[in-house]
């Protein structure tokens, strides 16, 4: 059968659902959680500024996360081809070039939203976008090295996503250096969690050459590291809210961790069988950690300045 050139396909406008899935509105929670979180920690009410509020959600969200969806779809579409062949792009349902057109539109769209909240606003837009683009794109394909993948998509769905909440409802100023503290070290566990989310995939990672951590550690060690790198992090965050004589905070941070490392137990007697199980217990638990640290720097005097 002939092959038609893209310059037909292009011509060819694509399903508007089929773009709506391309943008994968189940990944925008933790991302938007994430934002809700930096939100709460500024310590301004979020019925102040509602607008600013329902923008940034929409910010973090179907924009910054929706644009990495689609370019990871966009770049990934001749393995989906093989292995998920009824996705929007390689059946055909996006045509032609219009998969890396929307992908560059939609990066543009998210970048000029983020510039109109304000200046670190934007500075964490334009981060977020770019590992975005460095995660699926060549010459970097960070997915192809579970070590920096989950950097990056830790950084990108916990870290900038909390700066960013933050930095919205601050007015677009640079939020403090312990929201920035909390971001950070929630970012790095996140690490961890993306760890256990690859285990689905380990004999695929494998046959395709992807170098996530399960394919390349096995189960056991691969979700030995994922504990470890989901717990410190939290040890770390409960040590500086005693510190900042959040001690009640700090010890719902430590009971939920306590009921993490229960979890954990269940999770290394059957790394595969129990991490879709962990992700839906664990997980939940790690981010209830996430909202608790934010509501104890939220309008602490001493802490905010």
């Amino acid at each position: 059968m002939p092959q038609l050139s893209s310059s037909v396909y292009d011509s060819q406008r694509p399903e508007p659902a089929a773009l709506l899935q391309l943008l994968k509105p189940i990944t925008w929670f933790p991302p938007m959680w994430a934002f809700g979180c930096g939100a709460v920690s500024s310590g301004t009410s979020l019925l102040e500024h509602p607008l600013l509020l329902v923008l940034g959600i929409l910010l973090a969200g179907p924009m910054v996360c929706g644009a990495s969806q689609v370019v990871n779809d966009w770049f990934d579409r001749h393995v989906d081809a093989i292995n998920e062949p009824d996705r929007p792009i390689p059946s055909g349902r996006v045509p032609g070039r219009w998969g890396l057109y929307f992908a560059i539109c939609w990066t543009a769209l998210a970048a000029l939203l983020g510039a109109a909240l304000g200046q670190w606003v934007f500075a964490a837009t334009v981060v977020g976008l770019l590992l975005a683009w460095a995660y699926s794109a060549p010459p970097l394909r960070l997915k192809l090295n579970g070590w920096w993948g989950n950097a990056a998509v830790g950084l990108s769905y916990e870290g900038l996503a909390w700066v960013t909440g933050a930095a919205v409802m601050l007015g677009g100023a640079l939020p403090s250096a312990q929201i920035l503290w909390l971001a950070g070290l929630y970012s790095l566990g996140a690490h961890g969690i993306m760890t256990l989310n690859d285990f689905k995939s380990i004999d695929g990672d494998r046959q395709m050459g992807i170098r996530s951590i399960p394919a390349q550690l096995g189960a056991d060690r691969s979700a030995k590291l994922a504990c470890v790198v989901m717990t410190l992090p939290q040890l770390a965050v409960i040590g500086l809210l005693l510190t900042w004589q959040q001690p009640v905070y700090g010890a719902v941070v430590a009971g939920l961790l306590a009921l993490q490392l229960l979890a954990m137990v269940r999770l290394l007697r059957d790394p595969r069988g129990q991490a879709p199980w962990y992700n839906g217990t664990g997980v939940t638990l790690y981010v209830l950690g996430m909202l608790a640290s934010a509501l104890a720097v939220r309008g602490v005097p001493g802490v905010l300045t």
